[in-house]
């Protein structure tokens, strides 16, 4: 096999053997899908905790207001939700035309907040249920994406132009990390955070 996946054999050249589609660009996928997944597992770890101390008050501001808090049903409505909307939103940039594509929402997004204050009344085991389903899904899809896909440039109402990587790292992996780190904050002891 050669370096462009079709035909040739570099193994008996000394030379690894890639995947047509094994570039740059599909490094960063690939490691921003372990961060992902590792943010998950974070999660995962800290489920038994969330399920023993469930009932969690609610939250009676949870909005985009500057008092805002949120305690663990807020937080778990918000991670259920998000993960298949961002990558719903990654699938609008990927067929969008012409670029940049315009795509994504602001922190008051009426939706956003009413998924929230609906959701947060479910039980916790199925908020994380519906975390892991997200979790899994972009991870798949992340898979699939090329050197192309990388580059695609979409349009953000307040962050601006960005590439389909840079929102995969940003809406998705590194707002997954964020609020891990949130919930562990919670668990610790730490004040409830601000949405």
């Amino acid at each position: 096999m050669t370096l462009d996946g079709v035909g040739g054999s570099g193994a008996a050249s000394g030379h690894p053997c890639y995947a047509r589609r094994a570039t740059l660009a599909t490094m960063a996928f690939e490691r921003l899908s372990s961060r992902l997944l590792a943010a998950g597992h974070r999660l995962e770890a800290v489920r038994p905790a969330v399920e023993a101390g469930s009932p969690w008050p609610r939250s009676p501001i949870f909005g985009a207001e500057p008092e805002a808090s949120w305690n663990p049903p807020e937080l778990l409505a918000h991670l259920a939700e998000m993960l298949p909307y961002w990558l719903a939103q990654v699938e609008r940039i990927l067929a969008g035309y012409p670029e940049p594509v315009p795509f994504g929402r602001v922190q008051t997004d009426a939706t956003r907040i009413a998924a929230i204050g609906r959701d947060r009344a479910l039980p916790p085991d199925e908020l994380f249920y519906r975390i892991a389903v997200g979790v899994d899904a972009a991870v798949g899809r992340f898979a699939t994406l090329g050197p192309d896909d990388a580059t695609r440039r979409a349009t953000h109402p307040t962050r601006g132009e960005m590439t389909l990587e840079a929102v995969v790292e940003r809406m998705l992996v590194g707002h997954l990390e964020e609020h891990a780190t949130q919930l562990e904050g919670i668990l610790q002891g730490d004040s409830a955070p601000s949405p």
